[in-house]
C-alpha cells in the first residue's frame, strides 16, 4: 500500500449526533439534514451513490440524482433499460448513500425499490430541458454503441423528430422510488469514534432508533 495514500487522514469535528437529539421519525430526521445542508449551499446535494445487485449478488454503484422524497420514500429517474435498471427488474432492492463531507456526514439508505407512477413520471419528465428529455429517446442507456458520432447523429434524428409533434416521455424512461426499510446517520466525530445512529421501520410504521458502533 502506497505510504501516501495511507496518511491520507482526516479529524472530524465539526458537530455530535446524539439520541436525545433525533426525530423519533427517519424520515423527518432525514429533512432536518437535507435543510441543513441545503442552507450550508453545498454543491450537488441531491448526488447520491446507487448501488444494486443482480440476482446472483453482483453488485454494482453508481452517483444518481434525487429528484424528490417524503414519507413514501426516495425518488429519482432513469432508462428502464439501462444496467441499472435490469439489476432493479431482477432484484428490486437498493441502497443509497449521501455523502455531505462539507458537513462531515453521510446518509446510508437501505429499501425496496418500485416504479413511481406513469404520471409522476410523466411530471417530470416534461419538466426537464429540452436536451435532457431528447437525450432520453436517443441514447440507448448502457448499451454498447459504435462510437460519440452514432449517438450525436441519434441525436439530430430526435430533434428532427419532435419538431413537429409533442416531445413525450418514452415508455423506457421513468422513475423509482426506493422505499426504506432501514436508515443510518454517520455524524464525523474525532478520533474515528464517529456517531452511527440507524432507524430500522417496523410492522406498525415506527422506527426503532439504535446506536452502532463506529
Amino acid at each position: 500500500m502506497s505510504s501516501t495514500i495511507a496518511d491520507i487522514r482526516k479529524d472530524y469535528k465539526l458537530k455530535s449526533l446524539l439520541e436525545q437529539d433525533v426525530a423519533p421519525d427517519a424520515i423527518r430526521q432525514f429533512d432536518t439534514w437535507w435543510q441543513e445542508a441545503l442552507n450550508s449551499e453545498i454543491d450537488e446535494i441531491n448526488a447520491m451513490t446507487l448501488a444494486t445487485a443482480s440476482v446472483d449478488g453482483v453488485p454494482a454503484a453508481r452517483i444518481v440524482l434525487l429528484k424528490g422524497y417524503d414519507e413514501r420514500g426516495f425518488v429519482f429517474f432513469t432508462n428502464y433499460d439501462s444496467f441499472k435498471g435490469m439489476h432493479l427488474a431482477e432484484n428490486p432492492r437498493a441502497c443509497l448513500v449521501f455523502y455531505w463531507k462539507e458537513l462531515e456526514r453521510q446518509v446510508r439508505i437501505t429499501g425496496l425499490v418500485e416504479k413511481t407512477s406513469a404520471d409522476e413520471s410523466d411530471v417530470y419528465f416534461n419538466s426537464r430541458p429540452e436536451g435532457s428529455r431528447i437525450g432520453a429517446w436517443a441514447s440507448p442507456q448502457s448499451k454498447v454503441i459504435a462510437n460519440r458520432e452514432w449517438l450525436d447523429e441519434q441525436e439530430k434524428k430526435y430533434t428532427r423528430d419532435f419538431a413537429a409533434q409533442p416531445l413525450k416521455r418514452p415508455a423506457h424512461w421513468g422513475g423509482y422510488r426506493v422505499k426504506p426499510i432501514s436508515i443510518e446517520f454517520w455524524q464525523g466525530r474525532p478520533s474515528r469514534l464517529h456517531d452511527r445512529i440507524q432507524y430500522t421501520l417496523q410492522g406498525d410504521n415506527t422506527w426503532t432508533i439504535e446506536r452502532l458502533a463506529p
